[in-house]
């Protein structure tokens, strides 16, 4: 039976969605149907189609009361909302259905797996969130909660674990027909570890072990795990809370962590070997992959920064909607790193192919039918004057008389930065992020790709990634190249149509 809570959730955002003219949303990102969109949750391949949830706030564009909002799609790029799938209507998670995964059962069901969220009143008279993992079981389309829930309690939780910060299960099926699932969670030391729970049917659990831990490496509180092995390497992908930056990692204070390593299957030991950061931008939060049916593994992550998105419309002009993932993105592991490639189906996109080879130059330029909001463009960068080479190099983009975001390199320095002071912005929010990358004698490989309301940077192959909202009017759409010394450049423009 759907709750009224529910069926009043989906009567709103049916009304609401409408609304909304497709010109005013992104046009392959998802965004949220209406209201506030915030974690990918239940990333999973159900009957013959790619499911998205996600974190979800239908009746206004902040944070709210926690829904999950849910879409479907069979490309990963093109999405079709479906009517919410949970609402906080239970004693349980009367205060947010938080984030969580998704499997499918031997039965066919569809089993969700999640955070309930419960405020409780404490001795010193204020309230505070007790969180718990929670199930919810259906089709496809509508999922009945659980009976036995919460399925994870306090009482499963190892010693000095709060119970007020455990949260965003990451369920599996193991070889054997059996469950795992990774949750985040505070020990007593305050900053965070994974923890590990098992079961036979995915419906009883118990606790395993402690997976890994932080010892206040990475930030503080570690959220939404997810964990799997890709390229004979095991990786586990964190958003810690609160870290510091090391170098040129780690700087969004709220940002991802990638952690690759072996794991011994017959102990459940993962043994950590390396750490980078996920991407490099601005905006880019909690993670999900989904293994695809060919065997690739996907990842999508919420494409916002927690420390601006109380800032909406830089241009003055609220949106109806708040918040889009990213775009989906192939991972593989090569030299020891974590490399990330838009997913090959955004090819099927592509057209108009515009193509400028060996183009040296100085100062600033335009190349013909170079220009756009929905396009795909390629840029391999080498010195003009190979005994002399520049001292940077800028792709501006978004661009007319007042607005542009840019992205620069410093070969000298090999270092990009992503930059969109310009773009429309009347707050001091986060406008710049730095990262530093493998370049020999000032050559660089760069794939920018933009989609209305965001611009993604796939560096060197995607070695590293960097990626940014912008709000810019859409009628900024100029693309120009500037060179501080002489550079060579090759460009091919792709648009990107529906």
């Amino acid at each position: 039976m759907i709750s009224q809570t529910l069926r009043e959730a989906r009567k709103y955002e049916e009304v609401s969605g409408k609304m909304i003219p497709e010109k005013d949303r992104p046009s392959f990102h998802l965004s949220a149907y209406t209201g506030w969109m915030n974690d990918p949750n239940g990333f999973f391949y159900y009957n013959g189609r790619y499911h998205m949830f996600y974190q979800y706030h239908p009746y206004d564009s902040v944070w709210g009361p926690m829904h999950w909002g849910h879409a479907v799609s069979e490309d990963l790029l093109h999405w079709e909302f479906l009517p919410a799938a949970l609402a906080p209507d239970e004693p349980y998670d009367r205060d947010g259905c938080f984030s969580g995964s998704a499997v499918e059962l031997p039965d066919g069901r569809q089993l969700l797996m999640y955070t309930g969220v419960a405020k409780k009143r404490m001795p010193d008279g204020g309230f505070r969130e007790l969180q718990t993992q929670c199930l919810a079981v259906g089709d496809g389309l509508d999922y009945e909660k659980y009976a036995g829930n919460p399925v994870l309690d306090q009482k499963d939780l190892p010693e000095g674990a709060s119970v007020h910060d455990f949260r965003d299960p990451k369920i599996w099926r193991a070889k054997d027909g059996t469950y795992r699932c990774v949750t985040g969670s505070r020990p007593a030391d305050g900053s965070g570890q994974i923890l590990l729970f098992e079961s036979e049917d995915a419906f009883h659990w118990k606790f395993r072990k402690v997976l890994a831990e932080n010892r206040n490496r990475f930030g503080k509180m570690w959220e939404c795990p997810d964990f799997f092995e890709l390229d004979e390497k095991q990786l586990l992908l964190i958003s810690p809370q609160d870290m510091f930056p090391q170098g040129f990692e780690y700087h969004n204070g709220n940002g991802t962590l990638c952690l690759i390593g072996s794991y011994d299957e017959e102990t459940e030991t993962f043994t950590e070997e390396r750490d980078q950061a996920i991407d490099y931008g601005i905006d880019f939060y909690a993670p999900q992959t989904v293994l695809t049916p060919d065997g690739r593994r996907v990842m999508i992550g919420w494409m916002q920064n927690w420390d601006t998105c109380g800032v909406l419309g830089p241009t003055s002009r609220v949106l109806p909607w708040f918040g889009q993932m990213s775009l989906p993105r192939e991972l593989s592991i090569k030299d020891g790193r974590l490399f990330q490639q838009p997913v090959r189906e955004l090819e099927a996109m592509r057209s108009q192919p515009v193509r400028h080879d060996q183009v040296t130059f100085e100062g600033e330029i335009s190349l013909p039918e170079v220009e756009g909001r929905q396009i795909d463009l390629e840029i391999e960068l080498s010195p003009g004057d190979p005994e002399r080479i520049y001292q940077k190099f800028a792709v501006r983009f978004a661009k007319n008389d007042q607005y542009h975001t840019a992205v620069s390199f410093r070969p000298y320095e090999s270092v990009v930065k992503l930059d969109r002071k310009f773009s429309g912005s009347r707050r001091a929010i986060i406008h710049q992020r730095r990262c530093l990358v493998r370049s020999e004698n000032g050559s660089l490989k760069l794939r920018l790709i933009l989609d209305r309301f965001s611009a993604e940077v796939f560096l060197n192959d995607g070695e590293q990634v960097m990626s940014a909202t912008i709000y810019t009017e859409q009628a900024a759409k100029g693309v120009s190249f500037f060179a501080d010394g002489s550079v060579t450049m090759n460009v091919v423009k792709y648009d990107l149509e529906g």
